[in-house]
């Protein structure tokens, strides 16, 4: 739940998304979703990935 919640923070940080919903909308905003988590049996975590949470940061130019 706690990677469901920071996938909401996120979600909300951009200002498109922020102006779309409502008061209502946010409201029913909720990190239970669970369609995607296997409580019982192998949970298979790929270590050498990250989440991608947000909007990767810009190199300077010419830090290559």
């Amino acid at each position: 739940m706690f990677v469901n919640t920071l996938m909401i923070q996120d979600l909300l940080s951009d200002p498109e998304w922020a102006d779309a919903l409502t008061d209502a909308d946010k409201r029913a905003l909720t990190p239970l979703f669970w369609m995607h988590i296997q409580p019982y049996g192998e949970v298979r975590l790929n270590m050498g990935n990250r989440l991608q949470l947000s909007a990767p940061a810009q190199e300077p130019a010419g830090a290559a």
